[in-house]
């Protein structure tokens, strides 16, 4: 099979199947007598991947295979189709999740400890239940505390075929990662850091007893001190 008749195969099934696909599993929509190789398939991909460069779609390789996905840059209109907002979440469960992120595989306790207050448990059921983290395993020590770790969901969510291509702390700046918007799979869109901040702004109004310029001086060392963690862990 020529890469003039592979091409658009793999074109259209991209399109249609309405999941990531693997090099594997596109291998097996041909008949053994036509099957192309692993070196055939890329190659063919590639070709795809520049053909798409300047459009609104592009073709991207996560953890789970290749994939056609909007562009981020295009998220202000294509937000609009759907109704129904994205879910907002907390500081603390974004906190959560960039720990476990950059510093996996490591335990509740650990992670209570970089961020200096405990973790709800709610927390961790919603990141479970997403399947962004899973258990990995038990830490040998007394209690064999759970440890956690990312998974190839939490990858494809965020576009990312491996760890490796997680940002650097530096480029990420804060801990507000992504808004969750699966229908376009836009990933770390910014505009989630203030919607992060907004929800910080309500529980300290709910908080109300404590001084503001306490508050202030108390998130800056909170922040400066998980920033140095998570810097000593990459």
């Amino acid at each position: 099979m020529t890469p003039e008749q592979l091409e658009p195969i793999l074109e259209a099934a991209l399109m249609v199947a309405g999941q990531p696909l693997s090099v594997s599993q596109l291998q097996k929509l041909f008949s053994e007598a036509e099957t192309p190789t692993t070196a055939e398939l890329r190659e063919a991909l590639q070709s795809l991947e520049q053909r798409y460069s300047e459009r609104g779609i592009q073709l991207k390789e996560i953890a789970s295979g290749f994939q056609f996905q909007a562009r981020v840059e295009f998220s202000p209109w294509l937000s609009k189709l759907w109704e129904e907002r994205p879910p907002r979440y907390s500081r603390a469960f974004l906190e959560t999740l960039a720990i476990i992120a950059y510093r996996q595989p490591v335990t509740r306790a650990e992670i209570e400890d970089i961020r200096g207050v405990g973790i709800s448990s709610s927390i961790f059921k919603t990141l479970l239940e997403r399947e962004w983290i899973r258990l990995v395993g038990y830490k040998e020590v007394p209690g064999k505390p759970a440890i956690y770790g990312t998974t190839k969901t939490f990858l494809d969510h965020f576009s990312l075929k491996s760890l490796r291509e997680l940002p650097s702390l530096t480029e990420v700046q804060t801990l507000t990662l992504v808004e969750d918007q699966l229908p376009v799979q836009l990933a770390f869109d910014n505009t989630l850091r203030a919607e992060a901040e907004n929800a910080e702004s309500e529980e300290t109004a709910l908080e109300g007893n404590v001084p503001e310029q306490t508050e202030t001086t108390e998130l800056a060392q909170e922040e400066e001190q998980l920033e140095e963690e998570l810097l000593t862990a990459s």
